[in-house]
């Protein structure tokens, strides 16, 4: 059964193999049928004796011995797992080994894994941001008429809408809709707690509360060292920046602290619907009362069709056409990574421009960045732990909990980049403050990561 196990849950990358001090030649009935309500099929395995297995030594080796000696077995790590024969037991005992080798299969195979890892752009992305601001800034001064002609590069007069900006974002939000199986939102029902308890942190606290954040900071304890034309503008920038949750960096974190994957997946799917019909009105809501900057919703509701509607719509239809062609394994192995490269061009492409179009106005206003990223920070802490303690008291499991609380604090900054740049200008305050969003994700969201890994202790019981 541990073999069966050990195969199932390490697919490919793992080697395993069992055998016995006195092998009977046949594999017992009674584990066959058990193993088969696991969805693993013990009919192709054989019973192995010790002369059988490949020569070692091997990463570990585990014991069982059920009363007999067992033999000395060269390997990295050995484990004795003091489990009684279940051919002595009742079904129902039976089952209750066959579910702790399990368990225990599950935990070592955790245990041997390679160290999890993020890839060049994620692990340094507060670096390339850093990198894109001064490469910026430097174009900017630099050759000032080429990115005044790039500036006035509208989608119609008055529009705001930045085509080469609007193009770079387009190439930068399609890939991450790709992503989102929105048939999954089917399988609402199999989390509910976990589901309702992020959305409702998404949608009912996490604006309003990154609204009030910005108001103090930035109308209040920072004004000393801001206008209150600049003031209005970063309360703008964080309220767009915290009214959408993020949808693509979040299947990054969740695989940093083992999330369940279909969760996560559900609730990608389930935001990225809401956020249909709630970003506009909650944008246009907070930023009217948070500051004295009037909305336009006209350019508002226009944003959102092309950074929501469009690439959502067309990554659900190419998704579901491609699936139906080619097999979700083809299109999820073979299609979606040759996106990769496309999204991080077009992002540090994105934030170049948007550094390039602020030269003037960041020139001495490095402080700034700091300031803004006061709010950003406090925001994410606060929701994060929010989600984090409901999931706790509510007893969910930490598959669910812990992608549930980075969901929960996380922020589609690419959404934000986009709506900001249409709403008030790629020059603006507003702008930049969604662009410090995006300086900030990676660290921040990696100590998340952490102290979740850290405390997966605390939701062992629901476990």
């Amino acid at each position: 059964m541990a073999e069966g196990f050990a195969r199932k849950l390490g697919g490919a990358a793992v080697e395993a193999w069992s055998a016995g001090s006195r092998p009977s030649g046949k594999v017992n009935e009674t584990a066959v049928a058990l193993m088969k309500e696991k969805g693993v099929d013990l009919s192709v395995q054989t019973s192995k004796g010790l002369l059988d297995l490949p020569a070692g030594p091997w990463d570990a080796v585990v014991t069982m011995g059920c009363g007999d000696a067992c033999p000395n077995i060269a390997a990295k790590r050995r484990l004795d797992w003091a489990l009684p024969d279940p051919k002595a037991l009742p079904p129902e005992g039976f089952r209750q080994v066959r579910d702790a080798i399990e368990a225990r299969v599950a935990g070592l195979l955790k245990e041997l894994a390679p160290p999890k890892r993020l890839n060049l752009f994620e692990r340094y992305l507060t670096a390339w941001v850093g990198l894109c601001m001064l490469a910026g800034v430097a174009l900017g001064k630099a050759a000032p008429g080429a990115v005044d002609a790039l500036r006035r590069m509208e989608f119609g007069t008055e529009s705001r809408i930045n085509v080469p900006i609007a193009v770079l974002l387009w190439l930068m939000i399609y890939p991450m809709m790709l992503k989102v199986d929105f048939g999954s939102v089917l399988g609402v029902g199999r989390k509910p707690k976990g589901l309702l308890v992020t959305a409702a942190v998404n949608w009912l606290v996490k604006p309003f509360s990154m609204a009030l954040l910005g108001w103090v900071f930035f109308k209040h304890l920072f004004s000393p060292w801001i206008g209150p034309e600049l003031a209005d503008q970063y309360v703008a920038g964080v309220i767009i920046l915290a009214a959408a949750p993020c949808t693509a960096m979040v299947f990054v974190w969740s695989y940093l602290v083992d999330g369940d994957p279909a969760y996560t997946l559900v609730q990608v799917a389930l935001n990225d619907l809401i956020m249909l019909v709630a970003f506009a009105p909650i944008v246009k809501l907070l930023v009217g009362g948070a500051s004295s900057l009037t909305v336009p919703f006209g350019v508002l509701l226009w944003a959102v069709f092309i950074f929501i509607v469009v690439p959502l719509s067309a990554g659900a239809a190419t998704r579901a056409v491609l699936v139906a062609r080619h097999g979700r394994a083809w299109f999820e192995e073979s299609f979606l990574p040759r996106f990769h490269s496309l999204s991080v061009t077009a992002l540090l492409a994105t934030l170049t421009f948007i550094f390039a179009f602020q030269a003037e106005n960041i020139t001495g206003r490095f402080l700034h960045v700091a300031l803004i990223a006061v709010p950003i920070l406090l925001q994410v802490y606060f929701n994060a732990g929010l989600v984090y303690s409901l999931m706790r008291l509510l007893k969910v499991e930490f598959p669910v909990a812990a992608p549930g609380a980075l969901i929960g604090a996380s922020n589609f900054f690419e959404l934000a980049v986009a709506t900001a740049i249409a709403l008030f200008g790629p020059d603006s305050g507003a702008a930049l403050a969604t662009v410090v969003g995006v300086l900030v994700e990676v660290p921040v969201m990696l100590s998340v990561c952490g102290f979740c890994n850290r405390t997966r202790g605390w939701f062992a019981e629901a476990a």
